[in-house]
């Protein structure tokens, strides 16, 4: 797929229902050079797809401190299943972008503030009519949210949920999944406690 047409087809899913316990703060609204952690990622998200749907619960952290704040252009997602994680986000993530016309979505979460747009166009690069999931992967383990899903893919990962399972890891192993060895690993960083934050900006 060339990487133009495949950038008019391809929807931003930012996962911002943590809870945000390792930090002890939340996370989507932790200052990141001048704007809000969500708020940075969802701009740089934008720069490739659209739209960007920001997918959160309405008692999360997240919706509550940022949701009508002004911050770059957003549809939240507040629907996804009670108790089913990141795996429960992505299903109805997918099933929004499907709703509104795009074909592929990038997903990410919300703590992963070196993400670039480079991350989106490698990812893009990997992209088949055969695939229905690229992910980013190095030398210790796959990422699966950093990655370009099929948006049909949306029933797959909604059974898997309905069936109990939680991990990330077992869409990967449900779907046809592509890995990719990305050219910097740094963009794959999740920002969890205070020490993670503080080792990436001294």
């Amino acid at each position: 797929m060339a990487q133009q047409d495949a950038g008019q087809q391809v929807a931003g899913i930012v996962l911002a229902g943590g809870r945000s316990r390792r930090m002890g703060q939340d996370k989507a609204a932790l200052d990141w050079e001048g704007e809000p952690m969500l708020a940075r990622v969802v701009r740089v998200v934008g720069e490739r797809c659209q739209p960007v749907f920001v997918v959160a619960p309405e008692e999360s952290a997240a919706y509550r401190s940022l949701f009508g704040s002004g911050g770059p252009e957003a549809r939240w997602v507040t629907d996804e299943a009670p108790g089913t994680g990141p795996l429960g986000g992505l299903a109805v993530g997918l099933s929004r972008a499907a709703e509104a016309g795009a074909r592929w979505a990038f997903v990410c979460a919300t703590d992963m503030p070196l993400i670039t747009p480079d991350l989106i166009d490698e990812l893009l690069r990997g992209v088949t009519e055969s695939t229905q999931a690229v992910i980013a992967t190095d030398a210790h383990r796959d990422h699966p949210m950093a990655g370009v899903y099929r948006t049909d893919a949306a029933a797959v990962i909604a059974d898997l949920t309905a069936s109990g399972e939680r991990r990330m890891l077992a869409a990967l192993d449900a779907l046809t999944t592509h890995r990719v060895a990305v050219s910097d690993i740094d963009w794959l960083t999740n920002v969890n406690a205070p020490e993670d934050v503080h080792r990436l900006r001294v």
